[in-house]
C-alpha cells in the first residue's frame, strides 16, 4: 500500500522557520519526483517547489517565485524522505501544505494527506 504522510506544520510567528516532511512507503522512493503544493483557503492548489527522481540523467529543483529564496526542498532517499525548509515565513504562505509524488514510465501519482502551516502572530 503506497502512503506519503506530511508532518511538521504548526502554527508560527512571521520571519520564522519550519522544516515540513514527507514521508513514502509502498513506492521505489528514488525513481519518483516529488514535489510540495499548497492551498489556502479560497485558493487553488499551487505549487510550490520541485525535486526531481534520482534516477534519470538529470537533477534539478524548481521554485515558485513566491518562495524562491525563502525555501529549500531535499530528499533522503535512504530515508524515502521530501524535506521543504522553510524560512522568513510571511502570513501568505499560510495554507495546507500536500506533497506530490510522480512517476513517468510507468505513470503513477500520489497525494499527501496534508499538513497545516499558520503563520500569524
Amino acid at each position: 500500500q503506497v502512503q506519503l504522510v506530511e508532518s511538521g506544520g504548526g502554527l508560527v510567528q512571521p520571519g520564522g522557520s519550519l522544516r515540513l516532511s514527507c514521508a513514502a512507503s509502498g513506492v521505489t522512493f528514488s525513481s519518483y519526483a516529488m514535489s510540495w503544493y499548497r492551498q489556502a483557503p479560497g485558493k487553488e492548489r499551487e505549487l510550490v517547489a520541485t525535486i526531481s527522481s534520482t534516477t534519470g540523467s538529470t537533477n534539478y529543483t524548481n521554485y515558485a517565485d513566491s518562495v524562491k529564496g525563502r525555501f529549500t526542498i531535499s530528499r533522503d532517499n535512504a530515508k524515502n524522505t521530501m524535506y521543504l525548509q522553510m524560512t522568513s515565513l510571511k502570513p501568505e504562505d499560510t495554507a495546507v501544505y500536500y506533497c506530490k509524488g510522480i512517476r513517468v514510465r510507468p505513470l503513477s501519482v500520489y497525494w499527501g494527506q496534508g499538513t497545516q502551516v499558520t503563520v500569524s502572530s
